[in-house]
C-alpha cells in the first residue's frame, strides 16, 4: 500500500521529531497526545528546530510553513484511526503501549500498519495483543530525529514482507537510512551502545576514573563525539535503566546487569537533561560533574 497519511502517538521529544520529518517529506500527519499542553509544545519545539534548518538553508522558508501546515492535533487517541501508518512514541514501558494499541484497534482501517518506535521491547510480544500482527513491526528512530541518518526496521516474526516495504519506502523518502534488524532485545544499536554506556557508569561506581576523565577519555581516546555519560544524559538515565533491564531479563546474562550506581541517579530523580541534573549537573550556565 502507499502511505500518505501517518498517525504519531506521543508528542515528546521523539514523537514531534518523527512528526517534523514525516511533515517535511509531504505526510499529513496526526499527533496524538494526552495534553493539549504536550501537543502546544510539540508545534513550538517543531517551529524552532525547522527554523533552525531554514537559519542555515536546510530548508526554504515556504517548505517549513507547507511542513507544519500538514501536522494536526489531538488528544483523542482513535482520531488517528484513519491513518495509513501509526506510529506509537510513548514512554518505554511495555504496558503503555500494550495499552495504547488495544484502544486504538476499534477505529483502525483494516489495512493500517501499525508500529512502535521501541528502543527495546519485543515487537512479537506486542504485535500479539494486536488483531494485526503481520502489519505490525519496530519502526526505530534515532534522537534527535532529525538530524540523525539511521532508523532501525524491526519485523516480528510474523510481519508480513509487503508491510516491511512500505515501511523501507518511507524510510527512504525520509532521506534516511533503514538498518533491518532482528526481533531480539535492544536489537542493534542498543545492543551494543547501552552495555558500553552501562561499563562507563560501572567504571564510576567502581572509582577507576571521575566523569570528567571517563567522558574525556573515550572523546580523544576512542574519537567519540560525546562522552558515554554525557551521551546516557542526553538519551535519559530512566530510558537506559529500562533499555538494560530489558537486556538482563530477555538474555539473563549477567553481563548485561545494570549497574547500581545508574539504579540509584534514577532512583533520585537525576535522569540527565531533561531533569536538570544526571552526571552533570545542567542548573547553572556551564555542565558540572555530579562526581
Amino acid at each position: 500500500m502507499e502511505i500518505q497519511t501517518v498517525g504519531i502517538v506521543g508528542a515528546g521529544q521523539m514523537g514531534n521529531g518523527i512528526a517534523h520529518v514525516m511533515s517535511l517529506a509531504g505526510y499529513d500527519v496526526m499527533l496524538n497526545d494526552i495534553s493539549d499542553d504536550a501537543l502546544s509544545r510539540a508545534m513550538e519545539a517543531m517551529r524552532a528546530n525547522m527554523s533552525r534548518q531554514v537559519g542555515r538553508g536546510k530548508i526554504a522558508e515556504d517548505d517549513m510553513e507547507a511542513a507544519l501546515a500538514r501536522i494536526k492535533t489531538t488528544t483523542t487517541l482513535t482520531d488517528l484511526g484513519s491513518s495509513d501508518l501509526i506510529i506509537e512514541a510513548a514512554t518505554e514501558r511495555e504496558t503503555v503501549k500494550q495499552a495504547i494499541f488495544e484502544d486504538l484497534l476499534p477505529a483502525l482501517k483494516p489495512e493500517t500498519i501499525l508500529t512502535s518506535n521501541t528502543s527495546s521491547i519485543s515487537i512479537t510480544r506486542l504485535a500479539s495483543r494486536t488483531d494485526r500482527p503481520e502489519k505490525f513491526m519496530g519502526f526505530h528512530f534515532m534522537n534527535p530525529v532529525p538530524v540523525m541518518q539511521l532508523v532501525e526496521l524491526i519485523r516480528g516474526i510474523a510481519t508480513d514482507e509487503p508491510t516491511f516495504n512500505a515501511c523501507r519506502e518511507v524510510v527512504a523518502r525520509l532521506n534516511k537510512t533503514a538498518a533491518s534488524a532482528e526481533d531480539f532485545p535492544a536489537f542493534i544499536v542498543n545492543r551494543i551502545l547501552m552495555p558500553m554506556i552501562n561499563e562507563a557508569v560501572y567504571t564510576l561506581y567502581e572509582g577507576v576514573g571521575s566523569v570528567e576523565s571517563i567522558d574525556s577519555s573515550m572523546k580523544l581516546g576512542a574519537n567519540h563525539p560525546m562522552g558515554p555519560l554525557e551521551l546516557a544524559d542526553f538519551i535519559g538515565l530512566d530510558t537506559c535503566l529500562a533499555i538494560m533491564n530489558v537486556l538482563h531479563d530477555g538474555l539473563a546474562d549477567t553481563k548485561y546487569r545494570p549497574c547500581p550506581l545508574l539504579t540509584k541517579y534514577v532512583e533520585a530523580g537525576w535522569l540527565g537533561r531533561k531533569s536538570k541534573r544526571g552526571f552533570y549537573d545542567y542548573r547553572g550556565d556551564v555542565p558540572v560533574p555530579t562526581r
